[in-house]
Parts: C-alpha cells; sequence; structure tokens
C-alpha cells in the first residue's frame, strides 16, 4: 500500500511546472463587426504606464485572487479598458495558453463584442483603439523573424557536475516575432503571436470538414 501522502496525487491537477515563480494574465481577441466587416480591436496603451507605453495589445491583465477563473479575468479586463458591461462581450473559445521566456504565463480568449457602439476607452489604460479586418490580416502575411536564446551560465557554475563540463552542447532556441503592418501600427510581440495562432485555427478544416 503506498503512503497517503503519495495516495492524495491521484486527485490532484496537474499544472504548469514553475506557475508559482510566473507571473499569469489573461487577454481577450475581440471581434468586432464594423461597416458589415468582420475585424479585430487593438489597443494603443496609454502612454504614461510604466509596461510597454504606447505599444498595441490585447485588452487584458493579471489574474485577481477574487477572479473566478482566466476567462472572467479577461473579462473584466477588457470592460475595465473599455468601458463595457459583461453582457457586452460573447466568450467564444480559449485559444492556447502562451509560456513566455520570460516567466509569463498568458491565458488568451477569443471573442465577440456585442455592443461595440457603446466603447469608451478608459484613458488611464488605453491611448486609443483601432480595427483590423481579420481578412486583410489572413491575406497579408506577417513579416517573421526570430530572437535566439542561448544559456549564459554564472562564473560559479558548476561545469564539473555535467557531462563534458565547460563543452556541454546547451540547446539554443528560437522565439519566433512576427510583425503585421496596419497603417501606422505595428503589431507584434505577444499580441502578434496570438494573432497569427488566431489566424492559423480558422485557416485550419474542422475534422471531417471537406473542401
Amino acid at each position: 500500500m503506498l503512503p497517503d501522502n503519495i495516495e492524495a496525487l491521484r486527485e490532484r491537477r496537474r499544472q504548469i511546472m514553475g506557475h508559482q515563480q510566473a507571473t499569469r494574465s489573461a487577454v481577450l481577441l475581440p471581434l468586432v463587426e464594423v461597416t458589415g466587416e468582420l475585424c479585430i480591436l487593438f489597443e494603443k496603451r496609454a502612454p504614461h504606464l510604466f509596461r510597454q507605453p504606447g505599444e498595441i495589445c490585447f485588452p487584458g491583465g493579471g489574474i485577481e485572487s477574487n477572479d473566478n477563473g482566466t476567462e472572467m479575468t479577461a473579462v473584466r479586463e477588457t470592460c475595465e479598458e473599455l468601458g463595457l458591461e459583461i453582457d457586452d462581450i460573447e466568450v467564444i473559445a480559449p485559444l492556447d495558453i502562451v509560456i513566455t521566456p520570460f516567466s509569463a504565463i498568458i491565458y488568451p480568449y477569443l471573442g465577440l463584442i456585442k455592443n461595440s457602439e457603446r466603447i469608451c476607452i478608459n484613458p488611464d489604460e488605453v491611448e486609443s483603439i483601432f480595427y483590423v479586418p481579420v481578412d486583410y490580416l489572413l491575406h497579408n502575411k506577417p513579416l517573421r523573424k526570430n530572437l535566439a536564446f542561448k544559456m549564459d551560465a554564472p562564473d560559479d557554475f558548476p561545469y564539473e557536475l555535467i557531462p563534458q563540463g565547460r563543452e556541454y552542447p546547451f540547446r539554443q532556441a528560437n522565439y519566433p516575432q512576427h510583425f503585421y503592418i496596419w497603417q501606422e501600427h505595428v503589431i507584434w510581440g505577444l499580441t502578434a503571436l496570438i494573432v497569427t495562432h488566431f489566424l492559423s485555427l480558422i485557416q485550419t478544416p474542422l475534422p471531417g470538414q471537406l473542401y
């Protein structure tokens, strides 16, 4: 018979290893119909913000202790930033979780803003918003470049404890960066990564669907 502390693991739900040290946030990729065309809403962050001022992003933010799940975080933050009510937003589906090399975990959701005429941006967080047609993004491929990440060991790293010592072939990772250009705006970073993921999903045939 196994000890109780091991038996208890049968009921444990697995999580992402290292999540305790990571910053956790949720964002909404908001779809909006503009003059009969389906668009994605983007925000330009307020210039006085400490983190990433003036950059293009999706509505979203950190997960708070009283949030009932990451979907609630994404909706709550969207309401706060765009002056909306919960009923103005329909969450369509969760998108894939993003884990960055910078100890951050992002939970993206796809949503529909049903009453876009009610949008009233919060100037404390948002300088402006703009819309990009989904069709434009589907037919205009982004510029793609890779950032390289490699191990940078401190002087006292115990090379003597690992095979090949200082000659150990540490892996180098590539971190893809996408750049979408829309008028005077550049959409890149995690926002562009989530856009690229969304576009790949809607271009992939569903199971059993024939083309």
